[in-house]
């Protein structure tokens, strides 16, 4: 009480609390919820600390996904040539986060920059693993192979490298996935999203090939055949 804080030329009285047992976000939420009447002219409320670092890093992440989706998008439509191929690509990589959002809700999990930054890891992985198949697909139809043939022998040659990064990923990231010690809820969130992305990827791998297999019969794009 014989103290007088300020800043930025206004005084300033500080109220700490610490979040357990659930998501900053959320705790944060109802006690805004709950105080918003009790401050009126002059007073004013600041919420900051963890929770103001928390929608900074969130804001970073939103910006530097959206360019490089963007970006994505730009580089695979220049690497396929078709609108079709990049949508049935894009379709992995949201089957990839359904089965990252199933794992945190099984688990109990909280979203946060952690999980964040595991979503961006899978959509890596995800869309890696559509340029892989349908350039591979796109490639056997170029040379000449009827659709049918091109899906089976394109999965043939490319199913057992895709199932072995999942595992890897998978049996990589359990450790941290199942840690309860102390720092682990730094890193179990983003465990858990990748452990149900790849998951979620090897029981849904003949996924892309099921959606290549409503156009596929189409002129491949002028160029397909190069790649590798």
């Amino acid at each position: 009480a014989s103290t007088i804080a300020r800043e930025q030329g206004k005084r300033l009285i500080a109220i700490k609390f610490s979040v357990r047992g659930r998501d900053l976000a959320s705790a944060v939420a109802e006690a805004q919820e709950a105080t918003k009447e009790c401050f009126v002219a002059p007073y004013t409320a600041e919420w900051s600390g963890e929770f103001q670092e928390m929608n900074e890093a969130i804001h970073r992440l939103v910006i530097v996904v959206s360019i490089s989706l963007v970006l994505i998008i730009v580089l695979l439509y220049l690497a396929f040539g078709s609108a079709l191929d990049v949508a049935v690509v894009f379709a992995n990589v949201i089957v990839l986060s359904i089965g990252g959002i199933w794992a945190l809700i099984l688990t109990g999990s909280n979203f946060n920059i952690s999980a964040g930054v595991g979503f961006v890891s899978i959509l890596g992985v995800g869309m890696m693993n559509g340029l892989i198949l349908i350039s591979g697909f796109n490639t056997r139809r170029a040379h000449g192979m009827e659709l049918a043939e091109a899906l089976q022998d394109g999965m043939d040659k490319r199913i057992r490298p895709l199932t072995m990064t999942c595992l890897t990923a998978i049996f990589g990231m359990l450790p941290a996935a199942f840690s309860t010690r102390i720092g682990s809820q730094t890193q179990q969130p983003l465990a858990i999203v990748v452990v149900g992305g790849m998951i979620t990827t090897m029981l849904l791998m003949n996924l892309m090939p099921v959606l290549y297999s409503f156009y596929g019969r189409r002129q491949p794009p002028e160029g397909v055949g190069e790649m590798h």
